[in-house]
């Protein structure tokens, strides 16, 4: 299938972004990031063209639905979200140093999904819980929660190395990362996007299983994962508004709310629920 070769060149792509963004960052060369993010733009756009071709190929194999179905279509489509959101926070920023902490991600994702020998990438017809229209506007909402969460997690460490720059040390790298401030308030407004997008993944997954199942919420291990993962994000916010929490500590929650986001997404896939067709 031609969508499922572009995905895997643009793994390699991903990859290759990430090189130049990092060897920009250690030799100090601007071209060096430039070239990152024109690699970025490709793998992106492919990635789109790709997407769409695979969602026209279901219909053609009489089995149309929106590519978001099975864990292959998922990662994939995460990775999309991830260098979507970095190329509008690159844009926005003007600060190309982002792209050394984004871009592993999405290429993590999808070589996972290119090359993992237990992900199927072939187009599979839905099973009945899966065929509403509410898939669509569900998988979206999270997808994009869960790609802030990871912009916020690679904001976080970018905090955390900064702290180690000293004056003295003189380290190029460490220098070229924004203040801290930047970063931190960067950092807690991608939680906060993240926050509102899962929150209507929530509310419109629960929507949906109420049309599927019957019922609005039924602990399900990938409901409870989600609904603790919403709690400690909430609480990040809350920590934020009301007693003042800033820098360190709200990346420290960062990191650990993007672990719950990993475990939502992969690791209740391995537990017997309502959501083991993910796997």
């Amino acid at each position: 299938m031609l969508n499922s070769i572009i995905f895997s060149y643009t793994t390699f792509v991903y990859f290759a972004a990430f090189m130049f963004y990092l060897l920009a960052m250690v030799m100090n060369r601007e071209i060096l990031a430039r070239i990152g993010t024109f690699a970025s733009l490709v793998g992106l756009l492919a990635q789109t063209v790709a997407i769409i071709l695979r969602w026209v190929e279901s219909y053609s194999l009489g089995v149309g639905h929106a590519p978001f179905s099975n864990l292959y279509e998922s990662l994939v489509f995460f990775a999309w979200t991830i260098m979507f959101l970095y190329m509008i926070v690159e844009w926005r920023t003007k600060n190309r140093t982002f792209g050394t902490f984004i871009t592993p991600l999405a290429f993590l994702a999808m070589a996972y999904a290119s090359f993992s020998p237990n992900i199927s990438s072939h187009i599979q017809p839905l099973i009945p819980a899966l065929k509403s229209n509410w898939l669509i506007s569900h998988v979206i909402t999270c997808f994009f929660g869960y790609a802030a969460f990871a912009l916020s997690f690679g904001l976080s460490l970018m905090y955390l190395l900064k702290r180690l720059d000293r004056e003295e040390r003189n380290n190029i790298f460490l220098k070229l990362i924004p203040g801290l401030r930047i970063l931190d308030d960067l950092n807690y407004q991608m939680i906060v996007v993240g926050f509102l997008m899962l929150t209507l993944g929530i509310i419109t997954g629960s929507v949906w299983a109420h049309s599927a199942w019957g019922t609005y919420w039924s602990w399900d291990p990938k409901e409870t994962w989600s609904l603790i993962t919403w709690l400690v994000y909430a609480s990040v916010i809350h920590s934020r508004m009301v007693r003042g929490w800033k820098g360190k500590r709200i990346a420290i929650l960062s990191i650990v709310g993007f672990a719950c986001v990993l475990f939502t997404y992969f690791g209740v896939n391995y537990l017997a629920g309502l959501h083991s067709y993910a796997k």
